[in-house]
């Protein structure tokens, strides 16, 4: 599997009308990024610790409607030495909700001509639905390899055991789902866990680590090669972080200790100018922080066809 030359090529399926993977070097690794689709979310899930006003006005200077907006789902294939390795899993489906643009991608790594068989690890970032739920759909397990790792933070599995809702702002339905997909994926795939600490070398140049806040185990993805450097940060960073990185996500378990993450994340990679991808950053979700006053500045890369 070549991840470069696969998200070059000129033909799709004629459902498909817009792009849904992209492919980089990180030096010597191969990286793709790949769109399970969208999530369409009311828009005060930005920011429930923001004035109704503010947070209207913020959406607005950015075109989007203020009821609701499509949040992107990324996920991504890194290809290092043997292993390809597989970070997040996307939605699933899940018909309780209704989202049926989310959840593509099984369908969507096939059509770049990933074998899920072929992957060889999975880091989880966390184990929210939209991150674990793709391994718990019919069928799929059955055609990954007997000898998969999934690597998860092990503050994250006893998390799962008994989660806290009690500072999170979801719509009706959500708690629910989250924690019956948590505990079927547990269920399903204990064997295959590898769970870790603070942080762990999945790879050569692959690096998972613990930041918490967003969940206790909420980990990010480092990937490093020759001068190259790229992080994967989950659900760390949002749209609106950048330039309000105190607002509360109402996903978010811990929105003190998240937003604490965010910021200190941000600062990390405005210093450092690596790549940043995260879960719903729209896609492809790859750019560079720069600092901008007391908050940030997201910079999208140029697309290289």
């Amino acid at each position: 599997m070549d991840l470069d030359n696969t998200s070059h090529s000129a033909g799709h399926s004629p459902e498909e009308l817009v792009p849904s993977r992209y492919a980089l070097k990180i030096g010597e690794i191969d990286v793709m990024v790949v769109s399970d689709g969208v999530l369409p979310l009311p828009g005060a899930m930005l920011a429930h610790n923001a004035d109704p006003a503010v947070r209207a006005a913020w959406l607005k200077d950015m075109f989007l409607p203020s009821d609701a907006f499509d949040w992107a789902l990324n996920v991504v294939v890194v290809r290092s030495g043997s292993q390809t390795i597989l970070v997040d899993a996307g939605l699933g489906f899940d018909p309780q909700l209704n989202l049926p643009r989310a959840g593509q991608l099984t369908k969507r790594l096939e059509a770049a001509g990933i074998d899920l068989g072929s992957v060889t690890d999975v880091v989880l970032t966390h184990m929210h639905m939209d991150h674990v739920g793709g391994l718990i759909v019919d069928g799929v397990k059955e055609r990954l390899r007997p000898d998969l790792r999934i690597h998860v933070a092990a503050s994250e599995i006893e998390f799962w055991e008994s989660p806290d809702f009690s500072r999170v702002a979801m719509p009706p339905g959500f708690p629910d789902a989250l924690r019956a997909a948590a505990k079927r994926f547990t269920k399903e795939y204990q064997n295959h866990l590898r769970t870790f600490e603070e942080k762990h070398e999945v790879a050569p140049g692959v690096v998972v680590t613990r930041t918490g806040g967003h969940t206790p185990g909420h980990s990010v993805v480092r990937v490093a090669s020759g001068g190259d450097r790229l992080m994967f940060a989950g659900d760390a960073v949002f749209t609106v972080g950048f330039e309000h990185p105190d607002w509360y996500n109402g996903f978010e378990h811990d929105p003190a200790e998240a937003a604490r993450v965010r910021v200190r994340l941000l600062q990390e990679l405005a210093k450092t100018r690596s790549l940043l991808v995260a879960t719903h950053l729209p896609f492809p979700s790859i750019g560079h922080v720069a600092v901008d006053g007391d908050a940030f500045r997201w910079v999208p890369v140029y697309w290289d066809y």
